[in-house]
């Protein structure tokens, strides 16, 4: 498509989600949210009744707290929603963002599907945070409409959005990619594709160091949280964050960065015992701390 005929915002009124997990149904929230008519599909019906489960709690409480945007209700926002197992279903989707596993070859093969299955003119999206947009790209016969759509976690709550540019990647889908995401209430910054982007780059190394002092006895959890914390006015201390993303995911994240950077990515010791203990935090409640 010439820049003449530049995609307008406009041109997206359904969207599809693949992946009905933490990540997925929190897009599919926030989409639906605010006016779009969203298809959320996972591999199983039993992880997509547990992806509406989890939407339908988050609206309740944003409910309770009257935090839904003006003229909405969870009843309004539930019906925008349908769950499938069939990516067939997302045939009529003017955008779709994957959010499955944080696995290029997993990745590859939905791009591959997905890029027989919808329009020519959809917009294919990955939420991933670490695996290169280029590389997902490569599997359709549309790259340049491909683009990196890294939602934080918890998607309801969290502000921002990383649109990440792969080499193929129009500036028309990139300002596309930025207007939808603006469209859900989103603040975006930009990356180009390179191992990270933005985000993981810096936030993983400050975990791992985080996690390093601990396990050196440097000071307690408590207090290496606090100090970081009440010292740059950050939200959460390296080990409060890494239970709450998950250590399974900081772990694969981090062994992605080592591969790609070099040593000054390696995954903390630490870290590789607890996941390797199924500690993986707050979503198994117990990593650093532990959770009911």
């Amino acid at each position: 498509m010439s820049q003449d005929h530049r995609q307008s915002l406009d041109s997206i009124d359904s969207v599809g989600v693949v992946g009905a997990g933490t990540m997925g149904s929190g897009i599919t929230q926030v989409a639906a949210t605010h006016g779009y008519d969203v298809i959320v599909r996972d591999i199983e019906q039993e992880y997509v009744e547990s992806g509406f489960e989890t939407i339908e709690n988050s609206l309740g409480r944003l409910d309770d707290r009257d935090s839904l945007p003006d003229g909405e209700d969870t009843e309004t926002v539930r019906n925008r929603i349908e769950g499938t197992t069939e990516l067939d279903d997302l045939a009529d989707c003017d955008l779709v963002v994957e959010a499955a596993l944080e696995d290029l070859d997993v990745k590859r093969d939905i791009f591959a599907d997905l890029d027989d299955i919808v329009d020519d003119e959809a917009v294919l999206a990955t939420n991933t945070s670490t695996i290169s947009i280029t590389s997902i790209a490569s599997a359709t016969e549309r790259p340049e409409r491909v683009v990196g759509l890294h939602f934080m976690n918890p998607v309801p709550i969290m502000e921002g959005v990383e649109v990440v540019v792969g080499e193929k990647t129009t500036d028309e889908i990139t300002a596309l990619a930025h207007e939808f995401a603006e469209a859900l209430e989103k603040t975006t910054w930009e990356s180009d594709d390179k191992p990270g982007f933005v985000t993981n780059r810096i936030l993983m190394p400050w975990i791992n160091e985080g996690i390093r002092a601990y396990d050196e006895g440097v000071a307690t959890k408590e207090d290496i949280d606090a100090g970081m914390e009440l010292g740059t006015n950050v939200p959460m201390g390296p080990l409060t964050l890494a239970d709450h993303i998950g250590l399974d995911i900081c772990l694969h994240a981090s062994e992605t960065l080592h591969e790609e950077l070099g040593d000054r990515y390696q995954p903390a010791y630490l870290l590789k015992r607890k996941v390797e203990a199924g500690e993986l935090g707050k979503k198994t409640g117990k990593g650093f701390y532990e959770y009911e």
